[in-house]
């Protein structure tokens, strides 16, 4: 018995001693973010009229704060369980958000959530010797270039395999599942919206490009009598080549199918083709640099009636990118409501980010006097692809934007801007002799990483 006890003691002592080979290694990473924003005007109407009282040309201004995490529990070399979760994504002070299902942009949490702590990535990382495996809610549509980007948490099995220069990818995303369960009753199966993605992309020494591509199949509004499913299909090529001080970038967006497609009849179906891109480059001379952006979304043309050439929900400019601080800036759009002009409820108010229906361009000079400060001018134009049936007018106007950041620390830094809106006569709806208002807005931004 007393040896029993010796061993039982010793192996004790032995896992006392050793508790780190059998601990997970974590590693956190982080940002928090605290702005500042006045926005001079929320419509760009020179006057509004409502039932008894003025309500047009409101400004408005507020502080705004949103902490995000990161955390990996790596359990060995190459598997690892990766975490990410946002806390606190809130107006200071201003009226809590109603708990409800939908969810918020760019989160697999409802804006409630968010407002305290929503989770947004969960999955599992493993390098085997075939490839990378990745199981879970992982990031989604963010490929290429930052143009089109809408990083969303989405279910997700994906695969990949690196062979120096070359990445291959597949992958398989959960949208929507309707299927029968403890929270949701249904009486048909195969509802879902699933999306399915294979890409290869090259990367060299001073290039890289690579092509995207896949389908959607959206059968949520499917039943009985209706009898359709959207689906859609999709290639997106890029290409980021640095040749000497001049960086380019570009992208191509093509989608094509049927929206929707019934399944006793094509008489109804109808045809699905649209087209986004953009060229970008930056000439960078050290203290001085230089660049200019067209982008390009396409927009509906009212006089087709069985063909779709623009839809904002499926192909825009995307979430992730933000061209001016205000037109098409998301934002604005997130925690303001977007800047909206007339007849904003029968056609969407397009300086909401993320830009649609709209040629886009942008010059921007900019200069770096000390390693810790950079400042920016930039003027752009944007214009409707395609006027709304009874719209006079197509151009959204010009913006100039002035912007500086300072590098506090390493970790701290801290943004100043303000940007002005020459509004253009589309915000004048259906009838042009209405008259707009330029707009303004000024906003102040300090973030810590890490």
């Amino acid at each position: 018995m007393k040896k029993f006890w010796l061993v039982l003691l010793s192996l004790g002592l032995v896992m006392v001693f050793s508790v780190s080979a059998f601990a997970v290694d974590v590693k956190v990473s982080g940002e928090y973010y605290v702005a500042g924003m006045y926005l001079n005007k929320a419509t760009l109407n020179d006057t509004v009229y409502g039932t008894g009282a003025f309500y047009g040309n409101t400004n408005t201004a507020f502080f705004y704060q949103r902490l995000r995490m990161g955390t990996d529990f790596i359990v060995s070399p190459g598997l690892k369980l990766v975490t990410r979760y946002d806390v606190m994504e809130r107006i200071w002070g201003g009226a809590r958000s109603a708990p409800g299902t939908s969810l918020d942009t760019l989160s697999a949490g409802t804006r409630a959530e968010n407002e305290n702590i929503a989770f947004d990535l969960l999955y599992v990382s493993y390098e085997s010797p075939i490839g990378l495996f990745k199981v879970g809610y992982q990031l989604d549509s963010a490929w290429g270039t930052i143009f089109m980007d809408s990083a969303n948490p989405r279910g997700t099995v994906a695969w990949s395999y690196t062979n120096a220069p070359w990445w291959f990818y597949l992958g398989f995303k959960k949208f929507d599942d309707k299927s029968n369960s403890a929270v949701t009753n249904t009486t048909q199966t195969d509802l879902d919206r699933d999306k399915f993605a294979l890409a290869v992309k090259y990367t060299g020494k001073s290039a890289e490009g690579g092509l995207l591509g896949g389908w959607v199949r959206d059968a949520r509004s499917k039943t009985a009598s209706t009898n359709a499913t959207n689906l859609v299909y999709y290639l997106q090529p890029y290409a980021i080549a640095q040749i000497g001080p001049v960086k380019v970038q570009t992208e191509l967006d093509y989608f094509w199918g049927d929206y929707p497609k019934y399944d006793s009849t094509d008489a109804n179906n109808k045809r699905l083709e649209l087209w986004a891109g953009w060229i970008d480059a930056t000439a960078n001379f050290g203290t001085f640099y230089a660049g200019g952006t067209v982008a390009y979304v396409a927009g509906d043309d009212p006089s087709t009636t069985d063909k779709i050439e623009g839809l904002s929900g499926l192909v825009n400019g995307g979430i992730d990118w933000n061209p001016c601080l205000i037109m098409f800036n998301n934002d604005i759009t997130y925690w303001g409501g977007g800047v909206s002009g007339y007849d904003a409820t029968t056609t969407q108010s397009q300086l909401a980010g993320p830009m649609y229906n709209a040629w886009f361009g942008q010059g921007r000079v900019g200069v770096k006097p000390t390693p810790q400060l950079d400042a920016m001018l930039s003027v752009s134009y944007a214009a409707a692809d395609k006027k709304p049936s009874g719209f006079d007018h197509s151009s959204y106007g010009w913006e100039v934007d002035l912007t500086g950041t300072y590098k506090i620390s390493n970790n701290l830094s801290y943004m100043l801007g303000a940007g002005y809106l020459f509004t253009g006569d589309y915000f004048k709806g259906y009838d042009g002799s209405r008259k707009v208002d330029d707009d303004y807005l000024v906003i102040n931004k300090l973030t810590l990483t890490f």
